[in-house]
């Protein structure tokens, strides 16, 4: 076989070939009116001898995928947006010098239109009688071979665009991702929800703690940072007058990369006016359950193997009785510091020993030991307060928040509670993690202090909900990694590709 730079070589002398017979070498005037998978839907139990008596004609465009020369015919198939199709080149069906010049110049990887009447095969196949056909795109580059493909998965993720092309299971992936946002879209409009948007670059970092991305704006001459999270904004519109509100939103932080993080991705934020974090719960349970029916047809998904099922109502248990029962920590040493650093310790789990919040040290060890444990979809509530400095303080718990986080598949999915709306409350939480920023750099830098100003004019009580779109589309389309979701994931720089 030919080396690719040989191959590579030989298409662009076929493309100046072609460009010195007066062809024109990449036209647009053709128009196709079909689909490929919907004709094969459509004309797939018609008897061969009923197609052979009808006469229309029909048009596609699409990839050729495959060629194979047998004499005086040449089988091929051709790639739309929906799905492959057969057509058939027969020396019989149009003039010699257009027999030829499929044969001689029209290679796998080249995007043709046809025109022709459908057939069927001895084999049953839906193929396309080919009356005439016309060179659209000339590739250049070859396609990865057949059986090898592109399983390199860096390499996929690097060329999506190769990875979509040799792939169904990619694009059909990425058709459920459109299916799932329009569906939560929908659902939310329909509940009397407002879609709005904020500001992608941000003067102050804040609304999550996590690193953030930071930028320089030339003429304001500051520095901007990169979304975090449009929580902040979200609740202005709040004190604003609007009661319920979303947005289908962009983040970006600046921190590692996993099977389940990358620095940019897509949330869902909304809050509404008058509601608890209870009333949340009912609405993400409503949520994903109309959405697993219209996805799946069916309240239980499988992922990875293990069968979820998303009818209503879900498990819920504490964060404290979620760390002794499913993470294996003896009550009585949770609230001692040098015997839960042990306890981490025995167990390969670093804590930071400067951080006095013994809530971040309980947050790492859930995550460590609790967080792969919830499969099937459980809502963890009562966090500590000293983590959830946005949250409101339950009434008859004071050091613990009005909050839930949903897990399914043993990944946090959604992040809830009822918003903290005491202007007072709030700046005391904002000055005391402020004070922790030296030994926590996810901490934002500075306070709000417009957003304080807002609360100042009061924001109604209400409750607000972030839902990790990703990590959504990962489970219901049983993909393990964030990065099979991501159409152009983030990666590493790599050269010479």
């Amino acid at each position: 076989m030919l080396e690719e730079s040989q191959v590579i070589k030989v298409r662009y002398q076929k493309l100046e070939k072609i460009e010195k017979m007066g062809i024109k070498s990449y036209p647009n005037d053709f128009r196709p009116k079909d689909r490929a998978k919907y004709l094969k839907e459509i004309y797939q139990d018609v008897p061969s001898e009923e197609l052979e008596k009808r006469e229309q004609e029909f048009s596609l465009a699409g990839r050729v995928m495959a060629k194979r020369e047998m004499g005086k015919i040449i089988f091929s198939h051709i790639q739309d947006e929906t799905d492959k199709i057969q057509i058939l080149v027969a020396k019989s069906e149009i003039s010699s010098e257009d027999f030829n010049f499929f044969k001689k110049y029209v290679d796998i990887g080249d995007i043709i239109g046809v025109k022709g009447r459908i057939i069927k095969t001895k084999t049953g196949e839906i193929t396309i009688l080919v009356k005439y056909f016309k060179l659209l795109t000339k590739a250049l580059r070859p396609l990865p071979e057949k059986y090898h493909g592109l399983r390199d998965i860096e390499l996929r993720y690097r060329m999506r665009y190769l990875d979509l092309i040799m792939n169904p299971k990619v694009r059909e992936i990425f058709k459920i991702r459109t299916q799932i946002i329009q569906y939560i879209r929908d659902y939310l409009i329909s509940e009397g929800f407002l879609e709005v948007e904020t500001p992608m670059m941000q003067p102050i970092v804040g609304g999550a703690a996590a690193k953030p991305f930071i930028t320089y704006h030339n003429a304001l001459d500051m520095n901007l940072y990169l979304r975090i999270a449009p929580e902040l904004y979200l609740k202005r519109l709040l004190v604003g007058g609007f009661e319920r509100v979303f947005e289908l939103n962009r983040n970006f932080r600046n921190e590692g990369v996993s099977s389940k993080h990358n620095p940019e991705f897509t949330m869902l934020e909304f809050y509404e006016a008058y509601a608890t974090y209870e009333d949340l719960i009912k609405r993400t349970e409503e949520l994903f359950y109309g959405l697993a029916l219209e996805i799946k047809g069916s309240p239980v998904i499988v992922y990875q193997g293990k069968e979820i099922d998303l009818t209503p109502p879900w498990k819920r248990i504490e964060f404290l009785k979620a760390l002794t029962n499913l993470g294996g920590i003896p009550e009585e040493i949770l609230k001692d510091r040098e015997k839960i650093f042990n306890f981490a310790k025995e167990r390969n789990i670093e804590l930071n020993l400067k951080d006095p919040r013994i809530g971040k040290w309980w947050t790492k060890l859930f995550e460590e030991l609790v967080e792969p444990k919830l499969i099937q979809p459980t809502f963890v509530i009562k966090f500590p307060v000293e983590v959830s400095p946005l949250a409101r303080r339950n009434e008859e718990d004071p050091e613990f928040a009005d909050r839930f986080e949903l897990y399914i598949a043993g990944k946090e999915v959604a992040n809830a509670f009822s918003e903290l709306n005491d202007p007072r409350d709030q700046r005391k939480r904002f000055e005391e993690q402020l004070k922790l920023k030296e030994i926590d750099e996810e901490i934002p830098p500075e306070i709000d202090e417009d957003f304080l100003k807002a609360l100042e004019y009061g924001m109604p009580p209400c409750a607000g909900e972030g839902i990790g779109i990703d990590r959504v589309v990962m489970i219901f389309t049983d993909t393990p990694s964030i990065r099979e979701v991501i159409l152009f994931p983030h990666l590493r720089k790599k050269e010479d590709l």
